[in-house]
């Protein structure tokens, strides 16, 4: 978990403003880089995370902040962790206006809200960031529209994106945190339960030869 924060940050709408026009103007103009974690990925993320600090009485400016910059990592490098864009991050909150400190603790509620790494006591603003990310995921469309884009954006193959998601997501829907909010597992989770047992099946269909031999002519 984060450390306490003592004071509320400094951070008004105006910082918010200006880090939204940043992140919004690099994902129209690195669109074709950015197929899956693009500003309508940016958007949505950002839209839940507000309602979600909403309603655990987070720090909603905060929140939001980190979900305009939560993803920028995919403009360093692709197929990479949060952390990767931990430079590119912290300049654009420079540029915005957004203090050192403030900043920092948007950089670590970015890390915190990690699927690969999160755990089950992370803080209340990665909890709101979490959600709203992982709702993302888990939304029926997702792997109908979406997950071919993922493919393209990361250059990785099928098995590896159904790897990943079994790997980092299965246990934690077991152990019940794969949504922190309560109310927004009581909504969501039939979706997200629908949704891995899909990348499970797709993970146990790629070791059949057939199947093999079938994506291998498409």
């Amino acid at each position: 978990m984060t450390r306490a924060r003592t004071a509320l940050p400094t951070l008004g709408r105006a910082h918010i403003t200006a880090v939204q026009a940043a992140v919004r103007d690099l994902c129209h103009r690195y669109a074709r880089k950015l197929p899956f974690h693009g500003w309508h990925h940016v958007s949505f993320v950002r839209s839940k995370a507000v309602e979600f600090a909403r309603a655990n009485n987070s720090n909603v400016p905060v929140v939001e902040t980190a979900a305009l910059v939560h993803d920028v990592n995919y403009l360093v490098r692709r197929n990479s962790d949060a952390s990767a864009g931990r430079g590119l991050r912290m300049n654009l909150l420079a540029d915005a206006g957004v203090d050192w400190d403030t900043a920092s603790w948007i950089d670590e509620i970015v890390d915190e809200a990690e699927m690969r790494t999160r755990h089950r006591d992370i803080s209340l603003e990665a909890q709101a960031l979490s959600d709203a990310d992982t709702l993302f995921k888990a939304l029926p469309v997702t792997p109908v529209v979406l997950a071919h884009r993922y493919l393209i954006e990361n250059g990785i193959s099928l098995r590896e994106l159904a790897s990943k998601i079994v790997g980092e997501q299965v246990e934690k829907q077991d152990d019940g945190y794969y949504f922190y909010n309560p109310q927004a597992a009581a909504t969501y989770t039939g979706w997200a339960e629908a949704n891995l047992r899909l990348w499970q099946c797709i993970h146990e269909s790629l070791d059949d030869p057939t199947v093999e031999e079938l994506l291998a002519a498409i």
